[in-house]
């Protein structure tokens, strides 16, 4: 059974924006994927979006939680996004580089 909000995946699956670094280079960018990744998480297939695109999950709890850190001001909040970010960035880096070095 698969969860339609509103029949909102539909629409996002019909509206993707396309990757202009691929229509010039023919090679994927490192934020090819977030779009698919972000659809099969809304559809509820969180296997499927993990393997699509690993950071999205960290990314999402990255925003809510700067969000909180904005609400809040917590007292090591800043320290806390730095290190996210890091950490986000370390698994778009390590995922385009398993990406490129599998599909060759």
């Amino acid at each position: 059974m698969t969860f339609y909000f509103l029949n909102i995946t539909s629409w996002l699956e019909a509206h993707q924006l396309p990757c202009m670094f691929k229509a010039v280079t023919h090679f994927d960018c490192p934020g090819c994927g977030i779009q698919r990744g972000f659809i099969l998480l809304i559809k509820g297939d969180v296997a499927s979006s993990f393997s699509m695109y690993p950071a999205l999950i960290p990314i999402i709890l990255l925003f809510a939680f700067l969000i909180l850190q904005v609400t809040m001001k917590f007292k090591n909040g800043a320290s806390i996004l730095k290190l996210g970010y890091i950490f986000c960035a370390g698994i778009i880096l390590v995922s385009y580089i398993y990406k490129i070095i599998t599909k060759t």
